[in-house]
């Protein structure tokens, strides 16, 4: 963690490098920083800075959780105003910021909401200590296995040696901590301290690959072990809960991970942080459960109570999950698992891989790229006659019920995110860049698409994140090439590619001859570029969107602004393509490939936002949608400046709908940048008004 004072006003800016993320303070008067002890602090911490001050202002409206310094909470201040406390040893949690925030103080303070910010301030200049960690969690080491599936078993069993606590308090993101990694070897070996909490939990599944995958990400929560047995069930100490139902293996092991998971985070409000839970009181009269007697209770006490609710009492309130994703059961897969049990990923098997071997050209990309389709002086992205899909293997796969979608395995998923281990891997071993500035790169080769060159103006659109941006027009094999070479964030690329290549002034540029690749993301916006990025992502790229078949110009250009305004605001590549194909009816032929969870920059405020509108009569109905990202995962708590943070709710998409007034409405568009849907269409909150409702 780096902390700086800023230079165009007073304050401190708080620089995580790992992550590229970056938050503001502000103070009355220009501060004298100087680091200090990183004890005291309740909570653990990278690095603290100290200095002196009267006041310190927080940007966005942010809530302010107020402890003593032995972690006793004093209030959760989302609605304050005048709010006076007397003279103590403070410990004030910032929530909602890019890195866990925390101010401590010793002295009276008061607690206040102004028109863009809530400021804390002193009852005289106190000497206050700013700390900081990152939300970057390195895997717990690494577990070596063989082809063998007992290995594989045996390594998933250990999943849960991360988690930094087995109590109900696990369901905070910051509290679970990232699995082992898995590699092949010639023997099974794990690290002395790599160990399984000892939970009791086990999970008995039968040895074969499609039982075991699908476990993962509930072995890893549970800190359960896997068994070698007949019918699939849960079992700690004297109860057993099966893993078989009517709808299948897999979808009873997913609703157990999500029903444990939510009742979790009904019972830890007894704990670190006994706020008044939406979810909570919505359930707590439909169920027979003690939450407070709960609380503290061995997971041998909690799970027979979390189970004995049937599932469909609860499901009206667990949060909407985030992401799907379909493992081929292959021995190559299974490296791939622990970093989708580390998002809590609902997981899924094929039932037969040979099947995904081949298919022939769906005839959805006929009827797209048909004649017919392209409107007058309109064009495909398109240099070739005919297309030869030779060995390329794309196929439909059986739709997720999430946010986003997945797939580790060969071939092409039209509509998912295909997912390389190599990218996976590339997530944790990041490097922290140079400077704190984002670098992004609009590479532009034909002059007939330069209406797309205006998303260099998009990135860059947000306070406290440093943008670079340069444009380049008709770039040379060489320009191109030195580009992805580059240390750079992203490239956003605008042309032809073919077998060959990317189109260039002086021939063509094939990623598969680039000897590396730096640069963190890209967007190809040209026909049939999954090829090429494939490649550069194999060359070291953590991931990027590209398309599958042959795009409209004017399709590519609305997709291609979309995305980039999605990225600035936080939004993953998965989740900035899932909100922007939704516009276009060839929206299907974009998918990611590698880590589709990669982002460019944080958001505004938590979890990146997205507001969907309808209006009735005189008011205006608002549906507030979360999307998780790696630094603001599942069991996060949120509250909505709509409602001025009156009520904390799990963060989910669409957690709550609001009944605004017109004026009501207005204000919301004002709160930050985001975008916001209406019947489909995606829009901006500084260029929407009511009149567009």
């Amino acid at each position: 963690m780096e902390f700086d004072t800023l230079d165009r006003r007073s304050g401190i800016a708080i620089f995580d490098p790992v992550e590229n993320v970056r938050f503001e303070l502000y103070t009355e008067n220009r501060p004298s920083i100087e680091p200090t002890e990183t004890a005291g602090f309740y909570f653990p911490i990278d690095a603290a800075v100290g200095f002196e001050t009267g006041a310190i202002e927080v940007p966005n409206h942010l809530s302010v959780v107020v402890r003593t310094q032995d972690g006793s909470i004093v209030t959760d201040a989302t609605t304050f105003d005048g709010l006076s406390l007397p003279f103590d040893a403070y410990l004030l949690e910032v929530q909602s910021t890019p890195m866990k925030l925390y101010i401590a103080v010793e002295g009276s303070l008061s607690l206040d909401h102004g028109e863009t910010s809530a400021m804390i301030r002193f009852d005289e200049r106190r000497r206050v200590r700013i700390g900081a960690r990152s939300f970057h969690d390195q895997p717990a080491g690494t577990i070596t296995v063989t082809d063998d599936i007992e290995d594989a078993m045996a390594a998933l069993s250990l999943l849960g040696s991360a988690l930094k606590t087995t109590s109900c308090e696990r369901s905070f993101p910051t509290l679970r901590g990232h699995p082992p990694v898995i590699e092949f070897g010639e023997s099974f070996d794990v690290p002395s301290d790599i160990e399984r909490p000892e939970t009791g939990v086990e999970l008995v599944v039968p040895p074969e690959r499609q039982y075991v995958y699908p476990a993962a990400s509930l072995a890893y929560y549970l800190g359960a072990e896997l068994v070698a047995g007949g019918a699939p069930r849960l079992r700690v100490g004297e109860f057993e809960h099966s893993l078989s139902g009517p709808d299948g293996y897999e979808a009873a092991v997913n609703r157990t991970l999500r029903q444990v998971f939510f009742l979790d985070c009904l019972t830890r409000t007894e704990g670190y942080y006994p706020v008044e839970l939406h979810e909570r009181e919505r359930v707590e009269p439909l169920v027979d459960l003690d939450f407070t007697a709960l609380y503290g209770q061995p997971l041998a006490k909690q799970l027979p109570e979390y189970l004995s609710i049937p599932f469909e009492t609860l499901r009206p309130h667990v949060p909407d999950w985030h992401l799907t994703t379909d493992v081929v059961p292959t021995v190559e897969t299974l490296p791939a698992l622990p970093y989708f049990a580390d998002e809590l990923s609902l997981l899924r098997t094929p039932r037969d891989p040979a099947t995904y071997t081949s298919r022939p050209k769906p005839k959805m990309f006929d009827d797209f790229t048909r004649t017919a389709a392209v409107a007058a002086g309109d064009f495909t992205r398109s240099t070739a006659d005919a297309w030869d899909w030779g060995e390329d293997e794309l196929f439909q796969i059986e739709r997720a019920d999430t946010i986003e979608h997945a797939w580790v395995g060969n071939g092409y998923p039209i509509g998912a995110n295909k997912v390389s281990i190599e990218s996976l891997r590339q997530r944790v071993d990041y490097t922290a860049p140079d400077d704190s500035a984002l670098k992004v790169h609009v590479v532009c080769n034909d002059v007939a698409m330069d209406e797309e060159n205006v998303v260099g103006q998009f990135y860059g659109l947000r306070d406290f994140v440093a943008f670079d941006v340069s444009i380049h027009e008709e770039t040379t094999t060489d320009e191109l090439a030195t580009l992805f070479q580059s240390e750079a964030d992203f490239i956003h690329y605008i042309g032809h590619v073919d077998d060959s290549g990317f189109h260039c002034t002086d021939g063509c540029l094939d990623a598969n001859t680039l000897p590396e690749v730096n640069v963190d993301a890209f967007l190809l916006n040209a026909c049939r570029s999954y090829r090429q990025g494939t490649a550069l992502v194999e060359k070291g790229s953590k991931g990027g969107v590209v398309t599958l078949a042959e795009v409209i110009n004017s399709s590519a250009t609305k997709i291609g602004r979309s995305l980039a305004r999605l990225l600035n605001c936080g939004f993953s590549l998965r989740s900035a393509l899932s909100i922007a194909k939704e516009e276009l009816a060839g929206g299907v032929e974009y998918i990611t490939v590698g880590d589709g969870g990669v982002t460019l920059c944080q958001s505004e405020s938590g979890a990146p936002t997205m507001f969907r509108v309808s209006r009735d009569g005189e008011e205006f109905l608002l549906e507030h949608s979360l999307f998780p990202t790696a630094n603001y995962g599942l069991g996060s708590i949120t509250s909505s400046e709509v409602e001025q943070f009156r009520t904390r709710y799990l963060a989910s998409d669409s957690f709550m709908q609001f009944r605004l007034s017109a004026d009501e409405f207005e204000q919301s568009l004002e709160l930050e940048l985001l975008p916001v849907k209406i019947d489909g269409e995606l829009y901006w909150s500084d260029e929407l008004s009511i009149d567009d409702v």
